[in-house]
């Protein structure tokens, strides 16, 4: 049986991001885990515009090259996991964007949470749940939030490795995403019909 396939979505795309550091620690730890085959997506190599499809993805596919790479990219992982900033007590604009190019690519799969900002970016991920919800996305519970002061010290430079509680909450994060990876990937597979 193949490896399931996680994609680690970098959600902003903005100058001077910091999301790149934490997906790029995470899919480090991630890696050698050596449960899955994990991917690091960044949001920068779809130059998706702002969706203007004529219909909804729900009732039909999206057919703008760079967002057909991206359903893609959805299309192929089992689970995922979001990495976001806040941004204004919201989620960056080029995720929300992202993720309403696609509909069914992301169906009953799980997704779990990174987040940074003021209060480790709990209002970004609070606002990703009700998307993912509405796209058939599984929320999970555990996250990894990068609050203050640990942001702060991060953007001055700081190593992750400095942060060893950051690491056990990626941990806990991973294993839960794993778990409802497997269970979700296996009750797709058993309603598919038979090919």
């Amino acid at each position: 049986m193949p490896r399931p396939r996680i994609a680690i979505i970098i959600g902003t795309t903005r100058q001077g991001r910091f999301g790149e550091r934490p997906a790029r620690w995470l899919h480090k730890l991630a890696e050698a885990r050596g449960d899955a085959d994990y991917e690091l997506v960044d949001l920068r190599d779809y130059a998706m515009p702002l969706f203007d499809e004529p219909k909804s993805p729900a009732m039909e596919p999206v057919k703008h090259p760079e967002a057909v790479r991206f359903r893609e990219v959805v299309a192929r992982s089992d689970g995922f996991v979001l990495v976001t900033a806040e941004y204004n007590h919201g989620i960056p604009a080029s995720l929300k964007n992202a993720m309403d190019h696609v509909y069914a690519e992301w169906a009953r799969k799980p997704a779990a949470f990174v987040s940074y900002g003021g209060v480790g970016g709990a209002r970004a991920v609070e606002q990703l749940r009700l998307v993912c919800v509405e796209v058939h996305l599984a929320p999970l519970r555990n996250t990894v939030g990068i609050g203050r002061p640990d942001f702060g010290q991060l953007m001055q430079g700081k190593d992750f490795e400095e942060f060893p509680a950051l690491a056990q909450a990626a941990g806990t994060m991973l294993d839960d995403l794993m778990w409802w990876t497997h269970a979700l990937k296996a009750a797709r597979e058993a309603a598919s019909p038979p090919g």
